[in-house]
């Protein structure tokens, strides 16, 4: 049976509308552009630091920045042609990297270390998704090859395939599910072949219909008495696709405070990044390209793009067009996106949306007195007292900080898309998370 219909319940969450326009939107190639540019932090953990210098010439696929830390992750170039330059951009999270220029010759010659690797073994395995440069590619930006190396990983029994994308807005792992199944089924095969895992569940949000068909077919195909792969749909509520709440919704397993999915004995891996790593064993070409979902009341034609990584934000929008004034623009959802200054910041590995939104979806709104009404109390997912945390936070008090568990927050938004009064509750928790690591 390719199909699990068991779901555990999980606690909180918000019902935001899904805007999701672009969901039938077959993915569009954008042509690459004339300047690329590749900031040295793509993910969590380290940066890198560039191989290659002001003046070299550079081709599609090749290592432009590499790093020794066990927490990072190589980078690539999109495109052929010479770099012109090196400066330091302020990312959307508000840290400072330093980033490669380079332009494009327009040729797209592809560079001579871009063949199939040889994967045999576990070692060779892991090997090969690091050099593939693969990251988490739902946003987090977690590394993969640290992901599926746990130190336990003679214990681990499940991997969740997360194809939740519960934002609103975003359709990019829609349209993985319905144009690369095989990629995904692949991807699937390879890695519980070389995690020796014998269960694999593929979550996908109810309101997803055609994706749930699709992923069933492909499930039946390849799942085994010995080998279960099933597909399991899942109430289409926000945020049903963070790590921990798609892993008790599952399993029924509570990942720990401070704790992560190998805990509990599970990986979880967003569908676009095992597809990913199924290609990148085909054909050797890393991680260069990116789909983006470009939405929002602003864009003039709302679409589905593939992008390679390192474009300006700028261009996109050209290539999209525009036909109002830009009041707001996001990478990301508008739950967990990150607001932008500017358009010349470049696309990162992790990002899967960007949304352009005009006065009507981003007016201007004042806090007012919180009410202590508790609906950002029920609506979080991981059982905090958002209005405390505030509070401690404001007081400048760490201890209370620690003692209600602020770190456990995952950002997910839901107290502050429920707050009557508009408050501005995660970023508030966002800083106190800050102070508790300058703390550390």
């Amino acid at each position: 049976m390719s199909i699990s219909t068991l779901i555990h319940k999980t606690r909180g969450g918000v019902h935001p509308p899904h805007r999701k326009y672009t969901a039938e939107c077959e993915t569009v190639q954008m042509p690459a552009p004339k300047t690329v540019i590749i900031p040295m932090l793509q993910h969590l953990g380290a940066p890198c630091i560039p191989t290659v210098k002001v003046g070299d010439t550079v081709e599609v696929g090749q290592v432009v920045a590499d790093s020794e830390a066990a927490i990072s992750a190589p980078i690539h170039c999109g495109v052929s042609g010479t770099v012109t330059g090196t400066k330091e951009i302020l990312l959307q999270g508000g840290r400072t990297t330093m980033a490669l220029v380079i332009e494009s010759d327009g040729e797209g010659r592809v560079h001579s270390s871009v063949k199939p690797p040889v994967v045999n073994t576990f070692d060779d395995f892991i090997a090969a998704v690091r050099a593939c440069g693969l990251v988490g590619l739902g946003g987090a930006g977690f590394p993969m090859h640290v992901k599926l190396n746990p130190k336990n990983l003679d214990e681990i029994d499940t991997i969740i395939i997360n194809a939740a994308e519960c934002e609103p807005y975003i359709t990019t792992d829609y349209r993985e599910c319905m144009e690369n199944s095989w990629d995904i089924v692949s991807g699937v095969q390879t890695v519980m072949e070389f995690l020796g895992v014998k269960q694999v569940i593929i979550a996908v949000e109810r309101n997803k219909p055609a994706a749930i068909a699709e992923l069933s077919r492909i499930a039946a195909s390849v799942s085994t008495a010995a080998n279960r792969v099933t597909v399991k749909p899942l109430p289409a509520r926000y945020p049903q696709g963070a790590e921990k709440v798609l892993i008790a919704a599952c399993t029924g397993r509570r990942v720990p405070t401070g704790g992560l999915p190998a805990d509990v004995n599970c990986i979880v891996m967003n569908v676009t990044s095992v597809a990913v790593l199924s290609r990148y064993l085909k054909t050797g070409m890393p991680l260069i390209e990116k789909r983006l979902t470009v939405d929002g009341s602003a864009v003039e034609k709302p679409m589905n793009v593939r992008v390679v990584i390192g474009t300006p934000i700028r261009d996109v929008l050209d290539f999209v067009g525009l036909k109002k004034p830009v009041r707001k623009l996001l990478f990301g959802g508008p739950m967990m996106g990150q607001a932008l200054m500017n358009e010349d910041l470049p696309v990162l590995k992790q990002n899967n949306a960007l949304l352009a939104l005009a006065e009507e979806d981003a007016p201007d709104v004042s806090a007012t007195t919180c009410i202590r009404c508790g609906r950002c109390v029920d609506a979080c997912p991981m059982n905090l007292l958002p209005t405390a945390i505030t509070k401690a936070y404001k007081a400048g008090n760490t201890d209370e900080l620690k003692r209600l568990c602020t770190m456990t927050c995952m950002e997910c938004g839901c107290c502050t898309f429920s707050c009557p009064a508009h408050r501005p509750i995660v970023q508030t928790i966002r800083m106190a998370k800050d102070v508790l690591r300058s703390v550390k």
